[in-house]
């Protein structure tokens, strides 16, 4: 086994709250301290551990199943992650921190903890997955009897709008997502959120709560993924009269199987059991370990050495293994404790070459069709550190995500480019600039790329921007893209929740193009597409077919959907690959 699992790595190489020390104790002081020394005394150690039995499964055993499966209670899960930006679910926008908040929050539907299902919904706080008008524009949910927040108050349908509510706020809560907004919201009278004191204020009429356990949303327009974005953390209920607006995430209130204890930066934080939290209400979470200690602020070095040593179970980054540690999967003497502890994924992040179509000479599709004919994906992918961290694609649609278009290989056609430059009437090619954020992954892919089309006669000038506004201003300003001649730009679209709608609308639906962080970068706006959009929303098309349509008008040439490999913990039992979080599902992982 380990020798076909070699034979599978070999031709990888590597490319990819900090809140004041607050404290709400559950325990004493020097009970909390003694759980956190002993979790993360080993970290930064080099080896494996000896005095731990080594569970693994084989490799990829929890991307289709469950990787040491236990249903035994117990023992401290021990977490490590990166910066986190907020532990308040109104305000984060990391999944890797959505993954941890299934421990403390509980939303009306949420990600399923099947295998081989977890970007499916199942009913959470809701008694099922709403019921939908026949119009699309209204969703009404009943809440379960028997739900409580940590304090041992009811949960209630106030409690999930005051929480949704809070997103409205963008003077005081910021940083989370906003779908709500933009789908509630009424442009003609805004809703400022629930800390104005301004006596004309509207009431946020689009959400309606006749009772108790009844919640009723009312849409602007129909939107199919509105139960997905129901089922992220920022749509969890927050009881209003502990919210203390920006400095919630200090200690917000838990509606799940544990509750935050303490929160120090330099030693983590600690969730313990939520006594009001009943299982007998929850189907989805196991809450296996007695507590959960979350070390933040490690580098992607020091979360594998911790995974590595045993200190770790899980690392909820969602970032994959460093490129050291994926040379020791490659290496001929690799260990088979650590082969059979690896889960390899895609992350659902397609790297895109996009051709905005107000540009010249981009505005002419003969043109694009001679930039699409000259690029090799597998030079793409090499300059990307080979198949360990890229996966080639055709297609506008992430590989995992189900019903998309058959993906075929594509190879460099010189000839058909040739072809297409004197049909677009640039018989010796064309002279551009190519936009890409200056990170080095992706400036040596546009280098590349530029490469690629100087064998055809296109001259790409590779231009850096500066990644902090590359999404928002400098390419999401289609002005700014005219008067800078940007006709090729180099972006990754990843979609925030796990639909083909999430992932394309934004590409291609020519309503989608705003003046600000403008998300479709080529400036698609096909009328025959837009129609196509509105069909699949209502269920009359499939999706696939607007991919397909998409790619057709070469706006957008797919390049490579990044690849990482997951590693669990020596111990870990359950480890279950949540695919909307690329990581171990933390809310039924054990370690007994």
């Amino acid at each position: 086994m380990v020798q076909q699992t070699l034979e599978r790595l070999a031709d990888r190489l590597p490319a990819w709250l900090r809140d004041r020390p607050s404290r709400r104790l559950l325990g004493s002081a020097a009970v909390v301290v003694s759980v956190l020394v002993v979790a993360v005394s080993c970290l930064g150690g080099g080896g494996g551990r000896a005095d731990l039995p080594v569970l693994g499964d084989g490799p990829d055993a929890g991307v289709e199943g469950v990787r040491s499966p236990s249903d035994e209670p117990g023992g401290t899960l021990r977490v490590v992650a990166p910066a986190i930006d907020s532990l308040d679910p109104q305000r984060s926008y990391l999944p890797g921190v959505w993954n941890l908040m299934r421990l403390y929050t509980r939303t009306l539907v949420t990600f399923a903890s099947e295998p081989g299902a977890t970007a499916e919904l199942v009913p959470d706080l809701a008694t099922d997955l709403g019921t939908v008008s026949e119009d699309g524009l209204s969703w009404t949910y009943t809440l379960k009897e028997g739900v409580r927040f940590e304090n041992g108050r009811p949960i209630t349908s106030q409690d999930v709008k005051y929480g949704i509510q809070r997103s409205f706020a963008s003077d005081v809560i910021v940083g989370g997502p906003t779908y709500v907004v933009d789908l509630l919201d009424d442009p003609a009278n805004p809703y400022p959120g629930p800390y104005s004191t301004e006596e004309d204020d509207p009431d946020l009429n689009a959400i309606e709560t006749p009772d108790d356990r009844t919640i009723i949303f009312r849409l602007r327009a129909p939107q199919p993924n509105f139960p997905y974005v129901l089922a992220l953390p920022s749509s969890s209920p927050v009881p209003a009269e502990a919210d203390t607006g920006a400095e919630y995430g200090r200690a917000p209130v838990s509606s799940g199987p544990y509750a935050i204890s303490s929160v120090d930066p330099e030693t983590g934080i600690l969730l313990e059991r939520n006594p009001q939290w009943d299982p007998a209400t929850d189907e989805v979470r196991t809450a296996l370990p007695d507590s959960v200690v979350v070390r933040t602020g490690l580098s992607g070095l020091a979360r594998d050495q911790a995974l590595l040593a045993g200190s770790a179970d899980i690392d909820i980054s969602g970032a994959g293994v460093q490129p050291a540690t994926t040379a020791r999967l490659t290496a001929e003497d690799a260990d088979e404790d650590l082969l059979v502890r690896v889960d390899d994924v895609t992350t659902g992040a397609v790297r895109v070459l996009a051709l905005p179509t107000d540009v010249a000479p981009m505005d002419n599709p003969d043109c694009r069709a001679a930039v699409a004919a000259a690029i090799d994906r597998r030079g793409v992918q090499t300059v990307l550190g080979g198949a360990v961290d890229a996966v080639r694609t055709t297609q506008l649609w992430p590989r995992a995500m189900e019903g998309g278009p058959e993906d075929t290989e594509a190879e460099p056609d010189p000839d058909a480019a040739g072809a297409a430059l004197e049909r677009c009437g640039r018989p010796e090619g064309f002279a551009t600039v190519l936009a890409v954020p200056d990170v080095a992954s992706s400036v040596d892919v546009a280098e590349e790329i530029a490469v690629q089309l100087g064998a055809v006669g296109i001259d790409a000038e590779v231009r850096p921007l500066d990644p902090a506004t590359f999404y928002a201003t400098e390419v999401g300003n289609p002005a700014n893209v005219a008067s800078s001649g940007y006709g090729l730009v180099l972006a990754t679209r990843t979609p925030d929740l796990p639909t083909p709608a999430s992932f394309l609308v934004p590409l291609v639906d020519g309503r989608s193009i705003a003046n600000v962080g403008n998300p479709n970068y080529a400036r698609l706006d096909d009328p025959e597409i837009n129609a196509l959009v509105d069909r699949a929303k209502a269920g009359e098309a499939q999706w696939a077919e607007v991919a397909e349509a998409a790619r057709a008008r070469a706006a957008y040439i797919p390049l490579a959907e990044t690849r990482i490999q997951l590693i669990s913990g020596q111990r870990l039992r359950n480890g279950l690959v949540m695919r909307p979080y690329d990581g171990y599902d933390v809310a039924t992982a054990g370690v007994r």
